[in-house]
């Protein structure tokens, strides 16, 4: 950014800047899709630049006139999804917060935005959007099995097909906080990446890099968090305790989230170790990634890193 543009013109620029961009990830197929993960990048840059007070009233401002083109939903949805990570991202990075903070801060951020989005639409709106989707869901799946039964597929395993798909939605209702809880992980992830990219472009000061993922580490607690939840989950369900079966369930799959990246910081610290090429090691992730059962694997060898701590082990063989 020039210094001879004035706070005032470099504020609007921002703002139509952000407008734009919401309106390219509307609008655009295909390509409006990674638009989208640069939507929050004009908020972030005017706070910092700014201050939270100018950043939040850019974003007021673009989601008036994105509501204007497309509808008070879609810019909604931009706002609360980017927008508000940008502007809190913007405000650690103003405030020199640890890069941890800032990523927590804006991880929370999108979380809660995810769930007041929901909130909107649920009670003011009058929209289930869980409702919506699971039936859209449903009837894509009845018409499939209906081709099936159509061309002649057995009904029995049909029926043990229609058994599996009605278990996993209920499963994935039980789930919906934890998925709100990964979509806010996406949010973030995006907003941090784009934001750290573009500022590299205008050489504005971003925040400390991350430690490197071969030394990241979480708290012990985790593999009580786990075997706690484990409990929850058992008693939940076979008493019929739906409270505590939804918060268990919810709790465990989080814990293994966090789990699985601890065993992929350890495959990675073991990839340094044995000087592996950086295209060889991203291949190994990607098909761990498209495995459950790899993923399973990790998790777990995440949790026991957690009490034997492997890397530790490595660290002294690399000394002798």
């Amino acid at each position: 950014m020039s210094s001879k543009i004035t706070p005032t013109v470099e504020g609007g620029l921002l703002t139509a800047i952000a407008v734009i961009l919401g309106l390219a990830s509307t609008y655009l197929p295909v390509i409006g899709f990674f638009v989208d993960f640069f939507c929050a990048v004009p908020i972030v840059i005017l706070t910092v630049r700014q201050g939270a007070a100018k950043g939040a009233l850019a974003l007021v401002a673009s989601f008036l006139i994105l509501a204007m083109f497309i509808g008070p939903l879609l810019a909604m949805r931009i706002a609360l999804s980017f927008g508000i990570c940008g502007l809190v991202l913007g405000y650690c990075i103003s405030k020199n917060f640890s890069t941890v903070k800032c990523f927590i801060a804006t991880l929370i951020t999108a979380f809660l935005a995810q769930v007041l989005s929901i909130a909107i639409l649920t009670f003011v709106m009058g929209i289930n959007v869980f409702e919506m989707e699971f039936s859209e869901v449903r009837t894509m799946f009845e018409e499939t099995f209906q081709m099936y039964e159509n061309i002649g597929v057995d009904k029995q395993a049909l029926d043990e097909m229609r058994g599996q798909v009605d278990a996993t939605l209920k499963l994935m209702a039980y789930l919906m906080p934890f998925i709100l809880a990964l979509m806010g992980l996406i949010n973030a992830l995006t907003c941090y990446l784009t934001s750290k990219w573009i500022f590299a472009k205008l050489r504005m000061k971003f925040i400390e890099p991350l430690p490197p993922f071969a030394t990241w580490k979480f708290p012990k607690v985790l593999l009580y968090v786990v075997a706690f939840s484990t409990i929850g989950i058992y008693w939940g369900s076979t008493r019929e305790w739906t409270l505590l079966y939804t918060i268990s369930i919810n709790v465990q799959f989080i814990a293994m989230i966090l789990a699985f990246v601890q065993g992929l910081a350890v495959l990675s610290a073991v990839a340094d170790y044995f000087s592996m090429a950086k295209i060889g090691r991203r291949i190994i992730f990607i098909i761990i990634i498209l495995n459950m059962l790899f993923i399973e694997i990790v998790a777990f060898t995440g949790l026991f890193d957690m009490i034997f701590d492997y890397r530790k082990k490595l660290e002294k063989k690399t000394e002798t």
